[in-house]
């Protein structure tokens, strides 16, 4: 069940923390906390389901932080930011950020978007191998091979890639992409998608299969089988 889930806080407020910890335990979740990044990094490898990050942090900030968690892992992240700081959301989806929120925030609200990611998340890993023309999409080890080989990709442009493909031929605008790949909309922040899709072609555009993935001018992207 989702409120049974192990989530790791890393906040060096101690106040911001505990509070977190107080209502997510209300809800059911196993907390652990950490102050700084150093922390952090030395207890990712603990089967935690779900990561709850602050950037403004001792020792190694949390970008750096979620750097280091996404290499060897696709745990869900959100991040935390107090209000006046420099937040490019476009650069923490980027590194892999499912969510943020901004600091002082209403502590319901994030537990309802603590539910959302681990059930985005969740679902992903319930998720069958798709196969198509020279191309595994494989949700169970979070890998794409393409042609016999291993394509090296980041969590979301994997799920991004993967939600298209599990539905082909089908046309999503990028807010709707948006929407289902980060789970909250954004407005004017469509590069995000852009972005990522770029990337997706220069790892996986190729010839001789049946597939691809298609720019519809002015509505989206969708996943074309032919």
């Amino acid at each position: 069940m989702e409120n049974q889930s192990k989530v790791l806080l890393v906040d060096d407020d101690r106040n911001i923390s505990e509070l977190i910890k107080m209502y997510l335990e209300k809800e059911g979740y196993e907390c652990t906390q950490v102050y700084n990044g150093k922390e952090a990094i030395d207890n990712i490898d603990q089967n935690f389901e779900l990561i709850i990050l602050d950037i403004m942090l001792p020792i190694i900030n949390g970008w750096d932080v979620l750097k280091e968690i996404r290499k060897k892992y696709a745990t869900p992240v959100i991040m935390l930011t107090a209000k006046g700081e420099t937040f490019d959301k476009v650069l923490g989806l980027e590194l892999g950020a499912d969510d943020y929120m901004v600091k002082p925030f209403d502590p319901k609200e994030l537990s309802a978007r603590v539910k959302a990611v681990l059930r985005r998340y969740k679902s992903l890993e319930a998720a069958k191998v798709l196969n198509f023309d020279k191309l595994i999409i494989d949700m169970d080890k979070f890998q794409i091979i393409l042609k016999g080989n291993i394509v090296e990709m980041p969590p979301k442009e994997l799920e991004l890639l993967y939600f298209l493909a599990s539905n082909p031929n089908k046309v999503y605008t990028r807010e709707q992409l948006l929407n289902e790949i980060w789970g909250y909309d954004f407005v004017g922040d469509s590069r995000t998608v852009d972005v990522h899709v770029k990337r997706l072609r220069e790892k996986i555009d190729t010839d001789d299969v049946n597939w691809s993935l298609k720019t519809v001018w002015g509505v989206g992207y969708k996943f074309e089988v032919k």
